[in-house]
Order: structure tokens, then sequence, then C-alpha cells
């Protein structure tokens, strides 16, 4: 496999060569802040930018005051905010107004991520490509206020996996678009359903309008619905997500007639510059050299273990990172393009400085490149469904290497996985489908200064549990055991975070699947810290057989889910030796 150069410090996901709509604001000739951009061949013969040359910002020549800049990035950061909460409260689904399984963001024309809320890291993912395969389908001088584009595929969507529906709607100013309100739903759908290519995963929407200057094109919605399992919670949410919208082009229209429509298009330029320069200081600040880990992962669809392993190069105020990995698997865990980039994306920005502004502007310093048409830059027609424990396997590569460079904030292996579990059924009242999707938190990693955290969701994931209640209610299930499990958090000077044990008893048959990690190997410790506990799927019935992370549950039988706890940080009783790699177990390796 040849190596595909994913990012060349790339800050935008802005789409060069044919159809390109042009990058400067009618009427008003103001510059594009996007740097010039090559073509390169991506993974699956999509072209992708690749940054050159020098980035041409129209912030830094208008003379902003910090002051003015600082108050309109806040007011971002709170549009995006109340754009999830509306979200939230206005949906229907379990997964969205109990687990928060959602994000929003604001885009500029080009692409690039003015803000994203504080909701769930993965879901950049999703975000990062889909302004740029909106506007190669569609003109931009054709689009008119009120339409509103809908999308998820991983290869001509920009998608991650199919559930992350994107509904995204142009800003207008003056009668020009100025920006992109977008958000994310998963919906918890496209349930007992194969994963040997994404052809059996779910309805695949490229990037098409769902309204149509403010009118619902109802065909299109017809469409949707129809190749859902549970049509009725598809539409609530998506009127949830309209009106999330709504409120997020209103909030930012109102920004522009407060302090002026080029203000603020200098001010979000002015932001990315700012996140850029601080994630430069933040990796200048790291010791030169290349740094090396091999992981191993694991999960229910496959047999065996993968091992992985990647290449960090720190080289002045940049960084490389070099990802080695299997070839694509038929089935569910692999990964595209935009998923490893955002796992980068959130992985280094948590280690270099948490407080860099979430925007396109960190992302400038980062170059990416990783074999095409492996598990971590996967090409079509390979599933994706379950690519979320494999990011979270990424973070654990990315961890490891830079632990010897960064020992003070780099913390030990956590669960390593976003385990989740799918039900779905008929009701036993009037036998209409039903799909319930949990995902459950495990133990976060031992730190320099402190105890690692008990069943929490970790890195790229970052939503609640459903309340017993609520589950109970609403589903044919039983929630028999919530705990921690005792001794899963690794032990050391300071101990890992404990995994969870969550156990179902279906009061009606159902179909499930599992997918998770770290049932294999376990989350390792740092710097003589002890690994934490593997997890682990248990069935209990006199005909359920689990096979690959399926199994059928008649009324009365029963499923354990066990998550993974994590490693500790420092051998027990004596101070961490910061000069030494100290990876337990042994198989980890440092360069």
């Amino acid at each position: 496999m040849s190596d595909s150069r994913l990012s060349e410090g790339r800050a935008h996901a802005v789409m060069a060569g044919e159809g390109r709509p042009h990058a400067v604001m009618a009427g008003e000739g103001r510059p594009s802040t996007t740097s010039p951009c090559v073509l390169q061949q991506d993974v699956d013969g999509r072209p992708s930018p690749a940054m050159t040359g020098e980035r041409r910002s129209s912030a830094m020549t208008r003379g902003l005051d910090p002051i003015t800049v600082e108050v309109i990035g806040s007011a971002l950061s709170s549009i995006v905010e109340e754009m999830g909460e509306a979200l939230i409260r206005a949906s229907y689904s379990t997964n969205i107004k109990e687990r928060r399984d959602c994000s929003t963001a604001l885009f500029d024309l080009h692409g690039n991520t003015l803000c994203q809320a504080e909701h769930i890291p993965m879901h950049l993912g999703s975000f990062l490509e889909l302004i740029p395969h909106i506007m190669r389908r569609h003109q931009l001088e054709e689009m008119r206020p009120g339409d509103v584009f809908v999308g998820n595929d991983a290869y001509e969507g920009g998608g991650t996996h199919l559930p992350d529906i994107v509904l995204a709607e142009p800003v207008f100013v003056a009668g020009q678009i100025i920006a992109w309100a977008v958000n994310l739903a998963h919906h918890a759908d496209f349930a007992d359903r194969g994963h040997a290519h994404i052809y059996q995963e779910g309805l695949r929407i490229p990037p098409i309008r769902l309204y149509r200057a403010g009118e619902l094109q109802q065909d299109v919605m017809s469409l949707i619905l129809l190749n859902c399992q549970v049509p009725r919670e598809r539409l609530s949410d998506f009127r949830a997500q309209m009106a999330a919208n709504r409120l997020g082009v209103q909030r930012l229209q109102s920004l522009c007639a407060k302090y002026g429509r080029d203000t603020v298009l200098a001010a979000g330029d002015a932001l990315q510059d700012y996140a850029e320069r601080k994630m430069r200081a933040g990796i200048a600040a790291i010791p030169d050299g290349t740094f090396r880990f091999t992981d191993r992962y694991d999960c229910p669809e496959i047999d065996g273990e993968l091992e992985l392993s990647c290449a960090i190069e720190v080289r002045g105020d940049e960084m490389h990172l070099q990802f080695d990995a299997p070839p694509q698997r038929r089935a569910g865990l692999n990964m595209t393009d935009t998923a490893l980039l955002s796992t980068v994306y959130h992985s280094i920005k948590t280690l270099v400085d948490p407080t860099i502004l979430p925007n396109s502007g960190l992302a400038r310093p980062l170059h990416v490149t990783a074999p095409a048409g492996s598990v971590v830059n996967c090409v079509h027609p390979a599933a994706v469904n379950g690519r979320l424990s494999l990011c979270q396997r990424v973070v654990d590569l990315i961890f490891g290497a830079l632990a010897p460079a960064m020992p003070e904030r780099v913390i030990a292996a956590g669960n390593g996985a976003c385990f989740s579990i799918t039900f779905a059924g008929q009701q036993p009242h009037d036998n209409a489908l039903w799909v319930y999707l949990e995902t459950i938190g495990g133990g976060s990693g031992a730190r320099a200064t402190k105890d690692g955290l008990d069943g929490v969701h970790i890195h790229m994931t970052n939503t609640s549990n459903l309340p017993v209640e609520a589950l109970e209610v609403e589903y044919p299930l039983t929630l028999l055991r919530y705990e921690l499990v005792e001794g899963s958090g690794g032990a050391g000077k300071h101990r890992g975070g404990m995994g969870l044990r969550r156990v179902y008893r279906a009061e009606h048959e159902c179909h499930v699947r599992i997918d998770g990690s770290r049932l294999l190997s376990p989350p390792w410790g740092l710097f003589g810290g002890q690994p934490g506990g593997r997890a682990d799927i248990v069935v209990h019935g006199d005909t359920a057989r689990l096979h690959h992370g399926r199994v059928t549950l008649r009324a009365g039988e029963i499923v354990e889910v066990i998550t993974a706890g994590a490693g500790g940080y420092g051998a027990q009783d004596q101070a961490p030796d910061q000069s030494a790699t100290g990876v337990q177990p042994a198989n980890r390796n440092h360069g």
C-alpha cells in the first residue's frame, strides 16, 4: 500500500479544481483567507487540498482590536452552544434528548471551521469536508435563503458513518452567503444490518437539498424515512435539527447586524490565526525528535488483533504524524480520512494546549499521512459503522508516542473504546419496530498528579448514559446492574480509572449487536504503572450465543457488558521515573 498524504498543514476543507465556487465575497471584493491549494490524489481519487505558499489573512490588515475579536469569538461560541441546546431540547429520540449524541458548528464560506460546540470530538470528522462536497455538487450562485442540505455518506458526503446525518444551511447577509450553520445528529437507526461493506450499513445520502428556499422537499424526506426503521423518531429529530440551524442562522445574522459583516468575518480569520499561533507555540515547546509507538486493536467483529503504529516527528513548530496499519477489513471498524484527521486534531490539541480555540487554525501545523486502503484510511466501499473504537486506539498511539516528550501531560491508556450495544426488535403491544443504542464509558487513564476517572467517556466520545427510568419506560428491557468494576483500574502511584458493568435483561425477543475493544489487550500503564482490566461480554441464556458481537435474546435472557478500566501512572510507592518510557505491558515500544 502506498501512503496517502491526508493533511499537509490542512486547515480547511475547500476543494480546488472543477466546480469550485469563487472564494471572494460578491460585491465586496473581500480577499480569500484561504491559502492557494495544490491538488493531490486522496485515498480514493477525490481531490484534496494541500497547503502551499503563504496564507493571505485579511484579518491582520484590518486593524481589529483584540477586545473586539474576543467579544465576537465568545459570541460565536455562544451561538453554537445555543444551537446544541436547542437541538437536544427539541429532539424526540432518547439518543439525542437524553444521551446528547449530537454536535453543532459554524463554518465560513470556504469550509473553514469557525467554531464547534464542546460536544463530541468525533463529529468534527463528519464536518470537515461537508461544505466542499456541497459546493462541488451545487452552484453557489443558485443557492437561496432557506436552502438546507442533508448528507451522511462517508465517501460522497464527507461523513464518517451513516447514522451521523448532517444538515447544513447557508447564512445570508445582504444577499450574500457569508457562512454556514451546521449540525449533526446521530440517528439511532439502521440497526440489525451487515457490515461487510458500506452498502449494507444503511442509506447513503450525498449532499442534497432537503429544503429549497424554506420549502421542505417532501419526496426527499419520504425517501429517507422509507429507509429508516423508526421513521417517527427520524422525522422529529430532523425537525429539531432544522430548528437548531435556523437559530444559528438568525444569531449570526444578528451578530453581523451589530458589528458589521466585514468585522465579523475578519474576526473569524483572526481567531483562526490565533489558534494557529497557539498550536505552533505549543508544538515548539516539545523537544525535537521522532517518537514511535505500537499498540494492538481488537473488536468483536474480527478474530485476533491488528497491530497499529505511528511515528511522530516534531520539528520546530510543526508536527508530522505517520501511521501504519493493516489493510481495511470486511467489517465495520474502518476509519475514513476525515475520521483520522479529527482524531489527530483532538489528540494533539488536548496535549499541546486544551485552551486552543476549536477552529481550523489549529490544524495548520499538523501533517498527517497513512496508507491508503488501510483500516485507518479506508477507501470505498469499506464499512465504517464502528469506526469510533479504532479512533480511540489512534488516540492511544499518539499519547503513547508522545509520553517520553510530555510526561506531565500524557495520561495512561484509558478504556480504549466506545463500547456500544444496539438492541432492535418489535414492541410487544403493537409490533412497532424499536431501536435502542447505548454507548458505555469506562476507565480514564491515570495522570501524573492524580488518579484516573472512573466510568466515563473519554477522548473522541462524550455522550451521556440513558437514565434507567427512561430506558425501561421506552423499551422492553430491564437494567439489572449498573456499577463500577472493582479492581479494573491499573495499580500505580496513581491508579487508573475503573470500568463499568451494565447488565440488561430482554423482556421480549430482540437482536443485539455489541461493539468495543480492549477485550484481548489491556490498557497500558505509564512509567511503572500497571495495565488496567480488560473488557468482556457475557451472555446468559439457554439458547443465546454470541457470534462476532451479535446475539438474539429471547425473553428473560441476559447480556452483560463489562468495559475496560485504565492504566496506572508511576510505580507504586515511588515517584514515576520520567526518564524511562516505562509503558506496561512490555510489548509497547518507543523510539
